[in-house]
């Protein structure tokens, strides 16, 4: 228990990753995990700080159940802001533009509310402090462009409104899988995109991922998505 670094074994690593799964603890946590002790030792290594190769280098990550993601209907969405503009004049005045980013280009939630007004110009928003570290840039409408502006000369910069977020949501009908709060503005910017006959290779752009193979768990709700598997079919003539 708790070996020093140059003790740790693969048998012993996954013995102790049996019993936290069985505790409780999640298989994206315990994957998570093994991604962070596999870096530590890898960075060590390349500073010359040990001389041993990662005795975690041949440990496999827990098989993980792909979870449908959850997205918000028109309906859904509009549900949402009728309560966001309803409430009191003492809530959270940033709350309502932070939601509107969201949905407006796909940012995460953390993307949207570390917006500055020097990252809006030309009717686009420029998000830096992204999760993969590069920057990118997505057009939004003049409309959404004007009221940011206006908004931060009114009130100053965003600051924190998860919480606030996360109360509004509790007081609609919206019931969402655990974990996927503020996130799933995200995947209803995508899913929509999609839906509307968006491009997956421009989806990839404006969500920022590095590979397309994430991107693609969209790709199902585009309306012409595998229509060549009727087309191309042996009894496509009958």
């Amino acid at each position: 228990k708790d070996p020093a670094a140059i003790k740790l074994t693969p048998t012993a690593y996954m013995k102790d990753r049996r019993k936290r799964s069985e505790s409780g603890i999640t298989d994206k946590t315990l994957n998570n995990e093994l991604t962070y002790i596999r870096a530590v030792y890898n960075e060590l290594y390349a500073l010359d700080q040990v001389k041993y190769e990662n005795p975690l280098a041949k440990v496999k990550p827990l098989k993980l159940q792909q979870i449908e993601l959850s997205w918000l209907t028109q309906d859904q969405i509009q549900e949402l802001l009728d309560v966001i503009r309803s409430r009191s004049a003492g809530a959270n005045p940033h709350l309502e533009l932070i939601v509107l980013v969201c949905l407006a280009t796909g940012a995460r939630w953390s993307e949207a509310e570390n917006l500055k007004p020097s990252s809006v110009r030309n009717r686009a928003v420029t998000f830096s402090n992204t999760k993969n570290g590069k920057v990118r840039t997505v057009p939004i409408s003049q409309e959404l462009e004007q009221r940011l502006i206006q908004h931060w000369k009114t009130y100053g910069p965003f600051t924190s409104s998860i919480g606030a977020f996360r109360r509004a949501l509790e007081k609609t009908t919206i019931e969402l899988p655990k974990g996927q709060a503020a996130h799933v503005l995200r995947h209803t910017f995508a899913s929509h995109f999609m839906m509307n006959g968006g491009n997956i290779l421009t989806l990839q752009k404006i969500l920022g991922h590095s590979a397309v193979t994430v991107t693609m768990r969209y790709a199902h709700l585009s309306p012409d998505h595998l229509q060549d598997a009727v087309l191309f079919s042996p009894v496509s003539g009958y």
